[in-house]
């Protein structure tokens, strides 16, 4: 025991000893708090300052790439930027250069706004141009008022496009084998003050319904008896004028619209202006209803009044005193189920016609001829491809109210699809014969296939 006391007692004296000649090192655990502190905020300064001056070169470098690749459009190489990988808890001494590496050209994709559904660079710039195409095909017996057996009756060039949030704007322009004409071209402007309607332009007038819609966008292939004895035939009541229209209060769920316009008073041989003061007027008013989930009415008037030429080159009247009014009334009947518009619907629609023009009798007297007119139409979908039609005509002659032509038309439409028509029609007209003198009767099978491309708008509903 006294031995193994001695024995501890001469190792711990050895120790104690090599302490004493062994060099000190100061403990970490005996640092003062803040020169740790210190070091710390030093390191991230220092890394601070790396990560800086590496960013600074890397953008120098990019510049001089992106003024390098303006100056050369034709290079066919991508430049690519390489830095230095910098690991988790390291920090590389100083900035890395960038490595320059040419690699194969890779597709460059833009991200455009989007107007419309289309998302393209032109699109930004350029309207919504669409071309309709309208031939027509005749056989049969028509000595009054004989058509081409064959012919492109009309190709309409459609220009539309909005200008900005206030105003949009709407060009037609048809070909025709005997020539080029703008059937339409106007802008409106949809943001007045009051709720008002300006358009301003050349323009079909809105009278009746007829009136308005351009002829592919008929139910039938030819336009009625009425509207070619009393508002001018193909064209119509279209003119270069100034349109104002306004939805007007109305009670018990009825929609209801005005429209005023003045016109210069040029329409086919409907109206005439012998001097600038001589313009045309012209104004309707709408009402439509929603009588069910798949029923409406829709109701209108309207009125024009313009001047004609039946009294130029008189002597004894003043051309200015010869006028023509016209009235018109319409109502139509839509069935169109929404669930199953595609497939079935049914479409009913009746236009009454007055016409009051001044004109001089064959004994040099001056008179007004009131003649009268009307259509109706049935046109009924049986399904997806196929549309069954029927017309009646009944109409006097604007110069000639005694003389009153009459007459029929089964129509047969078939659908491809909604960018394409092809349509046969049956047509017997009772019709005043001018050169011989009577009534004589016209047999005839016409056909017509019309054709859509591009965005063309909707018509007047």
């Amino acid at each position: 025991m006294n031995r193994f006391a001695a024995l501890l007692a001469l190792l711990l004296l050895s120790s104690i000893t090599h302490a004493q000649d062994a060099p000190s090192v100061p403990d970490k655990r005996d640092m003062p708090a803040a020169n740790t502190e210190d070091a710390r905020m030093r390191a991230l300064e220092e890394r601070v300052r790396a990560l800086a001056d590496e960013v600074a070169t890397l953008r120098g470098e990019l510049k001089t790439l992106r003024e390098a690749k303006s100056s050369e459009p034709g290079t066919g190489n991508r430049v690519l930027l390489a830095s230095a990988r910098i690991e988790p808890g390291t920090l590389p001494s100083n900035a890395t250069s960038a490595a320059l590496a040419p690699v194969a050209p890779e597709p460059q994709i833009t991200q455009t706004q989007t107007y419309g559904g289309a998302t393209s660079n032109g699109k930004l710039l350029n309207p919504d141009i669409s071309l309709i195409g309208d031939f027509i095909g005749t056989a049969g017996r028509n000595t009054v008022s004989p058509s081409r057996s064959l012919e492109l009756h009309e190709s309409e060039v459609g220009l539309q496009a909005i200008i900005d949030p206030y105003a949009r704007a709407d060009a037609f322009i048809s070909f025709g084998e005997t020539g080029v004409n703008v059937e339409e071209g106007y802008v409106t402007f949809t943001s007045l003050p009051a709720g008002l309607l300006l358009k301003v332009g050349k323009m079909r007038a809105e009278f009746g319904k007829v009136n308005t819609i351009h002829n592919h966008a008929l139910p039938f292939i030819d336009r009625p008896l009425v509207t070619n004895n009393l508002v001018g035939g193909e064209d119509g009541i279209d003119d270069a004028g100034i349109s104002l229209s306004r939805f007007l209060p109305a009670p018990k769920n009825w929609f209801f619209q005005g429209t005023a316009q003045v016109y210069r008073g040029d329409s086919d041989d409907v109206f005439t202006a012998n001097r600038r003061q001589d313009v045309s007027v012209v104004g309707h008013l709408r009402i439509y209803r929603d009588l069910g989930e798949s029923t409406n009415i829709d109701l209108g008037a309207s009125y024009a009044r313009g001047h004609n030429n039946a009294g130029a080159g008189s002597t004894t009247f003043d051309p200015a005193n010869f006028l023509t009014n016209l009235y018109s009334a319409d109502a139509t009947l839509r069935w169109k189920p929404l669930r199953r518009a595609i497939y079935h619907s049914f479409l009913l629609r009746n236009e009454f016609f007055w016409s009051a023009r001044d004109q001089l009798s064959p004994l040099n007297v001056f008179q007004t001829q009131h003649a009268f007119g009307l259509y109706s139409n049935a046109e009924y979908r049986v399904n997806r491809r196929w549309t069954l039609g029927g017309r009646f005509d009944r109409s006097g002659r604007a110069t000639n109210a005694s003389l009153t032509d009459t007459g029929f038309s089964g129509i047969v439409t078939y659908w491809p699809s909604e960018f394409s028509q092809i349509r046969g029609q049956y047509r017997y007209g009772h019709l005043w014969d001018v050169p011989n003198d009577r009534f004589t009767n016209a047999n005839e099978f016409l056909f017509q296939f019309l054709f859509v491309m591009g965005a063309h708008g909707a018509h007047p509903f």
